[in-house]
């Protein structure tokens, strides 16, 4: 169950704290995060990707990766592919790779609450 909490919280947020009937927390967390990336979206912020050197490209890239199934569809459909060329795009970046650092930190928080090192 802490794995299924932890696998489920990464890909959808906030899943790994309906699994344990936490509603109202997995619930916050769910509309929290899908907000922030589509509120990055909407900013046309960048989505990064993999394939590059630099270790600040690395390191958004992980926190795009965060979001999980979100990052997943977004790349699926080509959304945040274009070059940042307005001020606001570097805000909707960071929307983006903030909504995935915090859903890495929900789904480890399900997986503690599931191995009972957390009390809810």
């Amino acid at each position: 169950m802490p794995t299924m909490a932890l696998i489920a919280g990464w890909l959808i947020p906030g899943a790994g704290h309906l699994l344990q009937r936490k509603w109202i927390r997995g619930s916050l967390l769910m509309v929290s995060i899908v907000a922030m990336f589509a509120i990055g979206l909407a900013l046309k912020g960048k989505i990064y990707s993999p394939n590059t050197g630099d270790l600040l490209d690395i390191l958004n890239f992980a926190g795009d990766l965060g979001n999980g199934l979100l990052y997943i569809l977004a790349r699926m459909l080509d959304l945040g592919q274009v070059t940042v060329q307005v001020a606001t795009a570097d805000y909707g970046t960071k929307f983006m790779v903030v909504a995935g650092l915090l859903n890495i930190i929900s789904a480890v928080d399900a997986h503690s609450l599931a191995t009972g090192r957390k009390r809810s």
